[in-house]
């Protein structure tokens, strides 16, 4: 392995605080960072099988901790040993060999390590790893295409629509009085709107990464599943014609996936738009978490809400929206389950009022999301989404 990045592994100083209270992970890290200051000051560490043994079995035991129980309750200090051991787990491996099988191995290992721990702390030592892994892998065999510009049509909106507006003019308009308003080319300077349509331009800076991507059009669906691929499998399965098959294949769906965080080279094709800065009275500046949402056509986010101020931006493609306002939430015939108690039991593209009735009080309201173009919906505006094309979108939450 490069010097450059030994440099950037953590010494143990730098976690001595993490672990206070995690007797075992101290001990495992001490002995794999002590062994890493002996390989940076002599070039050689001696029998490493006992070492790498235990950061396996550190990697092991802090997964298992990660999935017991709820995600959303998991400390984030486990979640951080965890990200630690993957990097120590990586390097043993990549002094065992560098191949391109083990570098990929290890590719998957950094992937999960960001998709399970947290790695906010080592952003700088997740960027070298990346790029040292990617050098020398999997080279495509068949180009994927370039998509075609999605041309503006006029499409009725039954919400207000704003063109490009100021940032006082969305406070006073939108923000304020809780209005979802079509906001028309508002990021059609992103270089993304041009860039990505290129699948190549994805294919090369994010091919090698792995994300969890759902199976099925809609996630409400008893045949809905999530799996874990890379995307250059991905872009392969939904954007390139198979000219043997019969044309049907699963629908897959990259959805509301940290992916610029994963990967910070597509976070340079966007920026966060300045009315995420926008806080009411009570309230002081939030952050803004960026979500992706990948797929060919017929991708569909049922009826459902969302607790914070959202701003989806269209990058390419077109998608289909139905929204409903927060006053015809009973209504709305909302899931029994926890897990589901945000969304609809409806079909809002197809209305069946014989099974639920209620939704003769509701007024829905239609609108095309095209590119270039942001839809600003306040907290817990109901809201059904379709792709009518293949389709980027970036939503931002705040």
């Amino acid at each position: 392995m490069e010097a450059s990045l030994l440099k950037l592994f953590p010494r143990f100083v730098d976690l001595k605080d993490l672990l206070q209270n995690e007797v075992e992970a101290r001990y495992i890290l001490k002995k794999a960072t002590d062994f890493l200051e002996r390989i940076k000051s002599k070039g050689t560490a001696g029998e490493d099988e006992e070492i790498r043994y235990l950061v396996c079995a550190l990697v092991d035991r802090n997964w298992e901790r990660i999935h017991t129980g709820h995600f959303s309750n998991v400390p984030l200090t486990i979640r951080k040993i965890y990200a630690i051991a993957c990097f120590f787990k990586i390097f043993f491996l990549l002094m065992e060999s560098s191949n391109p099988r083990q570098k990929e191995q290890c590719s998957g290992i950094l992937d999960e390590a960001q998709l399970l721990g947290c790695t906010d702390d080592w952003s700088d030592l997740k960027a070298a790893l990346m790029e040292y892994l990617d050098k020398g892998q999997e080279e495509p065999t068949q180009p994927l295409p370039i998509l075609p510009a999605v041309m503006r049509v006029s499409s009725p909106c039954d919400i207000p629509q704003l063109d490009a507006p100021g940032l006082n003019e969305f406070k006073t308009k939108c923000f304020q009085p809780q209005q979802p308003t079509l906001l028309l080319n508002t990021i059609k300077h992103w270089p993304a709107v041009d860039k990505w349509r290129d699948l190549n331009y994805l294919l090369n800076v994010a091919g090698n990464r792995t994300v969890p991507i759902e199976i099925g059009s809609n996630y409400a669906s008893d045949e809905w599943s999530q799996q874990l691929v890379k995307i250059r499998d991905f872009l392969r399965r939904q954007f390139v014609v198979d000219q043997c098959g019969d044309g049907r294949r699963e629908i897959e769906y990259l959805a509301q996936h940290e992916l610029f965080a994963q990967i910070p080279a597509l976070k340079a094709d966007i920026c966060v738009p300045d009315y995420c800065t926008v806080s009411g009275a009570e309230e002081t500046a939030a952050a803004v978490d960026i979500k992706a949402w990948l797929g060919p056509a017929g991708t569909i986010s049922p009826m459902h809400y969302d607790p914070k101020h959202n701003l989806l931006c269209q990058v390419f493609g077109s998608k289909k929206i139905i929204l409903a306002a927060p006053k015809d939430a009973d209504n709305l015939y909302p899931h029994e389950s926890e897990f589901l108690g945000n969304t609809s039991q409806i079909n809002a593209a197809e209305l069946d009022y014989k099974t639920y009735p209620l939704l003769e009080r509701v007024r829905f309201y239609k609108l095309l999301l095209q590119p270039g173009d942001c839809l600003y919906m306040p907290p817990k505006w109901w809201h059904y989404v379709r792709a009518e094309t293949p389709s980027f979108s970036v939503s931002f939450w705040w």
